[in-house]
């Protein structure tokens, strides 16, 4: 379906585009109870208006004109009146209107001017003040100026008329073009001027934000500035500029190991089931954040109850005695050379006692435990104290006076690590305890561990936390660009959630809904599905992975706005980070031309439309298909299941015209649903003339 908004271009043709080449978690679990609400929560935000801009993280340019001082010519400043959203070398979105705003002495007279076409406000008594101008065509170069009647002004510079994407998500959305296939090449150029970029800094806050926490400056594409940009989001729009010919502004908001729930406003978290109490817990944390925490604190401890039928604080064989002793400078668990910790991913619990004197215990006290990778939950003596998300950054938390006591004062950690480096870092001198007399005891050495099982599962994490909690990136990266105009999205996102794997379609399909609901109803958005990773199998088996990238199918699918883009077979099964994203790139033009510009050729290769029994056989149709289906040196594709009550199992396959022909085996069960490419890391060999891959997908049979 055509966005109604966006002016349809010629599309030159481009061989490229028509055939491209073919090169190549953990999250908050959600156990909190009960019907608390969102009390709170019901935020009044102002109303989109038209504008194509944000606030970056990324330095600034040789071609950027300073930020303050005056003019020569014109004598105007460039601080103090305008928004700092507005800075030299922005894109706003063609074919919209659009606003601008910023702060000055309440009741005073401004000019501003965009273009051609000035205004004259009047700020409020609170200081803010508004214009809104036309909609401007695409490749038109504009100044920005706002003066007082006084004379003093500020200008804005060699702003472009174009599409701007908004490009968001976990690593492989950050991942830098200079980690890319040909990072030399690529960054060398050449680059197109009229390709701007923006980076959003890592931003979580427990409400929304009207600005970013961390302004900065557009930026022109250049040797100097793309190296550091999002790979994806750069080649994407090298390969759309050069098709449409008009400016393309591009805004980076992502961050690493974020799970979805973390990019959904408040207002659309409370709309799925399950995110009351977590919600108002989040809420709670942003006016008293100690009795929050507390809260938290009792439902880390009834979860553990819950998976492991004991209490944190005082199972003797987790705690009292647990294992055997840790090395006395830790470090990451992998390098102690202990077997059980080599490969270890998951929990591991840290205890220790120390003896305090009745003066020391009757202080106010500060435990440090240096460095942790990941997450902790942390107790003294049986009571909570805090936890925190971190990829070894130092934890730190208060003791109020009747924490510790005099005599043996036990101490647990509990250290949850997803990926990597794992567990209490140290360095030695950063653990320890801290006591308002100025005095300080060392904690250093003497700790003793236990790994938990895989059995147990995934504690709960902190809803205020960053990667791991809940709406904490859109409060700080995504709601200070509310006002803000855009031609689309790009989504790339889901590792994180694959632990999690059911409630993955549910969550992308309100995550959409809710950044419709801001920046307007007809915004398209491209979903990058997961790429390969992961072991080989040589059976059939259960795969978040899988499972994701069929939800990521499923909701393209039924969204009109919205485009798939396959990686299935440019993934690389041994690095999470995979670093063909050029290709990423140009199927993701690909199917945003296909989407707002009705290019030739199909958006994201051949897609599954009906599996049916037949005659003892099971029929596969699909449609899109371009060119025709073929399999990759075979006419009998693998990958392909038949799945009854009892389980799935291989079921051979032949490719008859544009169909896939299945005999399943004879078991006197019904199958009940085929899958394709359902596994972790699958090799897919089912393409289309156009070099697009079939990408993993879920039918339930009918018959005929």
């Amino acid at each position: 379906m055509k966005n109604t908004s966006i002016k349809t271009i010629p599309i030159r043709p481009n061989r490229k585009l028509a055939n491209p080449g073919t090169r190549p978690g953990q999250g908050l679990q959600q156990v909190w109870s009960g019907a608390q609400g969102t009390a709170g929560l019901s935020l009044v935000r102002l109303p989109v208006l038209a504008l194509a801009l944000a606030v970056a993280s990324c330095s600034v340019g040789d071609a950027v004109a300073p930020d303050d001082g005056a003019d020569r010519e014109t004598g105007l400043t460039r601080s103090g009146l305008l928004d700092p959203v507005f800075t030299d070398h922005m894109v706003i979105q063609r074919a919209q209107p659009v606003a601008v705003w910023g702060e000055a002495e309440p009741g005073s007279s401004l000019q501003v001017a965009l273009g051609d076409d000035s205004q004259d406000v009047t700020a409020g008594a609170d200081g803010h003040w508004q214009a809104e101008f036309a909609p401007h065509a695409a490749g038109e170069r504009l100044t920005l100026e706002v003066r007082t009647a006084a004379g003093t002004g500020q200008r804005v510079d060699d702003i472009l008329v174009g599409d701007v994407w908004l490009c968001s998500g976990q690593s492989n959305m950050e991942f830098e073009v200079a980690r890319a296939l040909n990072p030399g090449q690529e960054i060398a150029g050449p680059h197109s001027p009229a390709i701007r970029l923006l980076t959003v800094a890592h931003e979580s806050r427990v409400t929304p934000q009207s600005d970013h926490a961390t302004p900065n400056n557009w930026q022109i594409a250049s040797p100097q500035s793309v190296g550091n940009f999002s790979a994806v989001c750069y080649f994407f729009a090298r390969e759309l500029q050069s098709r449409l010919d008009v400016p393309v502004g591009l805004i980076d908001a992502s961050w690493g190991g974020s799970q979805i729930e973390a990019w959904i406003s408040a207002e659309g978290l409370a709309t799925v089931d399950g995110f009351d109490t977590p919600l108002s817990a989040l809420a709670l944390y942003g006016t008293d954040p100690v009795a929050a925490t507390a809260r938290f604190g009792d439902a880390w401890e009834a979860w553990w109850q819950s998976a492991a039928g004991t209490t944190p604080w005082s199972d003797r064989a987790i705690l009292a005695e647990p294992g055997q002793a840790a090395p006395d400078q830790m470090g990451d668990w992998r390098s102690w050379g202990a077997p059980d910790m080599a490969q270890h991913l998951g929990m591991v619990w840290f205890t220790r006692q120390i003896e305090l004197s009745a003066e020391q215990a009757a202080q106010d006290a500060w435990i440090d435990l240096g460095g942790i990778d990941e997450v902790d939950a942390s107790w003294v003596n049986g009571a909570f104290v805090g936890a925190t998300f971190g990829w070894g950054s130092r934890r730190s938390y208060e003791l109020p006076e009747g924490s510790l006591r005099a005599g043996i004062n036990t101490l647990a950690v509990n250290v949850l690590n997803s990926w990597g480096a794992g567990g209490m870092l140290g360095p030695d001198d950063a653990v320890r305890l801290r006591f308002s007399d100025g005095t300080e005891t060392a904690l250093s050495g003497g700790w003793r561990y236990a790994p938990v099982p895989a059995s147990i599962g995934s504690p709960p994490r902190a809803p205020w936390e960053s990667v791991g909690g809940l709406t904490g990136m859109y409060n700080g990266m995504i709601a200070p660009l509310e006002q803000s105009r855009l031609a689309g999205m790009i989504w790339y996102q889901g590792e994180s959630n694959t632990g999690r794997a059911g409630a993955y379609e549910g969550l992308l399909t309100t995550l959409l809904a809710d950044w419709r609901r801001h920046f307007g109803a007809d915004m398209p958005a491209l979903i990058v599905q997961l790429a390969n990773f992961g072991d080989l199998t040589a059976q059939p088996v259960e795969s978040g992975w899988a499972r994701v990238r069929d939800a990521q199918r499923r909701v393209a699918e039924a969204d009109p706005l919205a485009g798939l883009v396959v990686t299935i077979d440019i993934g690389d099964r041994l690095d999470i980070h995979p670093p063909n994203k050029q290709e990423v790139g140009r199927r993701a033009a690909r199917t945003a031309l296909h989407l707002l510009h009705h290019a030739n050729g199909t958006a994201w290769g051949a897609r599954p439309r009906s599996a049916r029994a037949n005659g003892g056989r099971i029929v596969i149709r699909f449609a899109d298909v371009e060119g025709g289906l073929r399999a990759m040196g075979t006419d009998q594709p693998g990958g392909f299941e038949t799945c009854t009550a009892s389980g799935c199992s291989f079921a051979p396959a032949r490719l008859v015209a544009d169909r896939i022909m299945l005999s399943p085996a004879e078991t006197g069960e019904t199958v009940t649903h085929i899958r394709y490419c359902w596994a972790d890391a699958p090799l897919c060999q089912l393409y289309d003339h156009a070099g697009l891959p079939v990408g993993p997908f879920e039918l339930a049979v009918s018959s005929d």
